[in-house]
């Protein structure tokens, strides 16, 4: 936990979604399941809140973000949202589309490592969310829509454009934003998509697997990690060298490095503390 709080504490209860936090996994789960958990305005807010939260309390090394039901997240409510953009002024639109946003630049600059565990659909803003996550474990049954063109709005949403070339290259990109085309999770898996695909009934625990691991490993070097990925993304080679080599240096001092050599010399498993 950051030494550096301001007033505010931290929130005790998150009405838009539910939170649970245990063994180091805060675990966020869309709770609209009779919707597929489409995102309404207090939900996206929430997001954009909690991700900021998160890493100042101490007792989280990784997030899970899950959907209840039938479906990860199938995007924006069409009667809660839509239909109010419709009514408001290009200045209040404006704040509507920064507050998006700031949910993927959240997910991009949460030092924790993300993880999207995507049962069912993942449609529109729901497969951006699950893109900016940095672990997408599909169920079989899951599968992806960047619908944005299919309702008259550009396929570039919420810094898809920028994320997803990275992740699958600009032909691919450029085939899933325009046509907005469902794609299944054996497609996902072959063009980079999804991280690892599995039948549905193993998702849960593939899931709690992997945020145990990143739970009990070294917390400061996956941190560290991730956020180097994302800074390194528009720098050019001799910087990302520079920054990685000062990086690299401040990390050899870290308790986390001693316990690794201690553990070593003593032929026994290191005890990270992530820091």
């Amino acid at each position: 936990m950051s030494p550096f709080r301001a007033s505010p504490g931290f929130t005790d209860k998150w009405e838009h979604f539910d939170l649970t936090v245990a063994g180091g996994v805060a675990t966020v789960t869309f709770s609209r399941p009779d919707k597929l958990n489409a995102l309404t305005f207090d939900v996206y807010a929430d997001l954009r809140d909690i991700l900021a939260e998160l890493p100042h309390r101490g007792d989280v090394r990784v997030v899970v973000l899950a959907g209840r039901g039938r479906g990860f997240c199938s995007g924006g409510d069409v009667e809660e949202i839509i239909g109010e953009l419709r009514k408001m002024a290009p200045a209040q639109l404006l704040e509507f589309t920064r507050m998006t946003g700031a949910v993927v630049k959240g997910l991009r600059e949460c030092p924790l490592p993300v993880i999207a565990s995507v049962n069912g659909i993942a449609a529109g803003a729901g497969s951006v969310i699950a893109l900016a996550s940095d672990f997408r474990l599909l169920a079989s049954s899951a599968s992806f829509a960047f619908l944005f063109t299919k309702v008259g709005l550009a396929g570039a949403d919420m810094g898809s454009a920028y994320l997803l070339p990275r992740l699958v290259g600009l032909g691919r990109a450029t085939e899933l934003l325009i046509l907005g085309d469902k794609i299944d999770a054996a497609h996902a898996d072959r063009i980079g998509l999804a991280t690892r695909v599995m039948p549905d009934e193993e998702l849960a625990a593939a899931t709690g697997e992997l945020a145990r691991r990143l739970a009990d490993g070294p917390a400061l070097a996956y941190s560290t990690t991730k956020v180097l990925l994302t800074r390194e993304l528009d720098m050019d080679l001799g910087s990302a060298i520079e920054l990685e080599a000062m990086t690299q240096a401040l990390l050899m001092k870290s308790d986390d490095h001693a316990e690794f050599y201690a553990a070593w010399s003593a032929g026994r498993r290191p005890q990270w503390s992530g820091r």
